[in-house]
């Protein structure tokens, strides 16, 4: 069987989520909960569906990023849909800026997203009170407003005629508001400085007139209830805010407790650092009601001894395989490995130096795939291997060393700043087994120079 070599190479783009709903995306996905140390979905889930669906859940997820969160999420929203349940998923950064947000910043995404969604599915919203915040927001910021029917908004003057009866589509008018200000810091301000005093009556408007509200008509068309999935926030910079505070610590910890009361079943991505941080339990109980935050670790490729993880290894060939083979089924796609890599031995290689990353792994994938038509030969993958080790040892100073030596001793991180720099980079990568938690850095910096000769000194 010949590879289809323009839809191979479309399968293996590392920026593409796969979506569990679209039929086409389910042949590429490979479960690896059995590697992972844990069903964190399912954890999830029954969460939601089993022990709570009538009472609203907060519940935070991390992992590194890359690692395959968005996928996970994704196959939850399905399973949940399944269920019985109206889900909302969406990132982000498609709205928020992850170098400069607040939490009034990501409950009008919050808002925009649901209200959209529920619209879409013939849930009559009425939030008059919205509106008229809205538009409150933007007399604040001084900027003509012209209100005129479904669909049109802020124009260049307020009709006479029409003003006071807010005719437009809510979701359209926060979307005008973000547009508005995601491009200028000043304006930004302007409305935080607005909207931040009003941080509950905006809570209090979005559980009234979007949650309560679609909740009601929901259990009328049979379904158990509502769910909005907020992914990419584990991308919220780590800088310090003009108080000195760090702005994850601020977003999550500070301002929790805000975040929590969404009376929705609401699931969060978070910064994976957070959770070494000093401050985790209070995390845990402000933004997590209590319950812990999920983590989604690496795929394991070898065991805390060393030796290779088999069944690790088996599932990344599989994942790998199944973008050049999606239809074929699993026991039969070994069979047609030297159609697409020159050796066996390339595809472990492959494997074993992403160290269970899925993302790094696919972007390798993809640059062999550039460098020439499958099969893919050593010579390109080694040349591959060192591009990208070249470029990860560049971010690397002296005293990053000194940890990285630290973690390979003890395979353990700290909750220090600098060790959560070390995850946050991928120098560092977290693996669960039957023992718990336990870290290892990044195969890639195993072939450079200076952990040679470190390990040569040290072995």
């Amino acid at each position: 069987m010949n590879v289809d070599l323009q839809r191979f190479f479309s399968a293996c783009n590392p920026s593409h989520t796969l979506m569990m709903e679209d039929a086409e995306d389910r042949k590429y996905y490979i479960d690896f909960a059995s590697v992972r140390g844990g069903k964190v979905i399912d954890a999830l889930k029954r969460t939601i569906a089993r022990l709570s669906p009538n009472q609203p859940t907060c519940q935070l997820f991390t992992g590194h990023i890359g690692c395959g969160k968005s996928t996970e999420l994704s196959r939850l929203k399905t399973e949940l849909m399944e269920e019985g349940f109206h889900v909302v998923y969406f990132e982000s950064t498609q709205d928020l800026d992850a170098t400069d947000l607040d939490v009034t910043d990501i409950m009008l995404a919050i808002a925009r997203q649901l209200s959209e969604s529920l619209e879409e599915s013939q849930i009559a919203l009425q939030p008059q009170g919205f509106k008229a915040f809205l538009k409150g927001a933007w007399d604040f910021l001084q900027t003509p407003v012209e209100i005129k029917a479904e669909g049109e908004l802020f124009g260049s003057k307020i009709q006479g005629s029409t003003e006071g009866n807010l005719e437009f589509s809510l979701p359209m008018g926060i979307a005008k508001i973000t547009a508005k200000t995601k491009d200028s810091p000043k304006t930004r301000s302007q409305l935080r400085q607005y909207l931040e005093p009003q941080t509950n009556k905006i809570l209090q408007l979005i559980n009234e007139e979007i949650i309560a509200v679609a909740i009601a008509q929901l259990k009328q068309q049979g379904k158990k209830g509502l769910v909005a999935i907020v992914d990419n926030l584990d991308r919220v910079e780590n800088r310090a805010t003009a108080s000195g505070r760090m702005l994850p610590d601020y977003i999550f910890i500070d301002r929790g407790e805000q975040l929590r009361k969404l009376n929705c079943h609401v699931v969060y991505t978070i910064p994976l650092g957070l959770i070494f941080s000093n401050d985790g339990a209070t995390l845990q109980n402000r933004l997590g009601g209590g319950i812990d935050p999920k983590v989604l670790p690496m795929v394991p490729v070898q065991s805390r001894d060393g030796s290779e993880y088999a069944e690790g290894m088996k599932l990344l060939r599989q994942m790998v395989l199944a973008r050049a083979f999606p239809e074929t089924k699993p026991e039969e796609r070994l069979g047609l490995m030297a159609e697409v890599f020159e050796t066996p031995e390339t595809l472990d290689r492959l494997c074993q130096i992403s160290g269970g990353h899925v993302r790094n792994l696919l972007g390798m994938l993809y640059r062999c795939l550039q460098e020439e038509d499958p099969p893919i030969s050593a010579a390109v993958l080694e040349a591959v291997i060192r591009d990208a080790r070249d470029r990860l040892l560049l971010s690397i100073d002296n005293d990053e060393w000194e940890l990285l030596f630290q973690v390979v001793q003890e395979q353990k991180v700290k909750g220090d700043g600098e060790y959560q720099t070390l995850l946050r980079s991928l120098f560092v990568f977290e693996y669960h087994d039957s023992e718990g938690r336990w870290f290892g850095i990044n195969p890639l910096l195993k072939e450079t120079d200076k952990f040679k000769g470190w390990l040569m000194a040290n072995g």
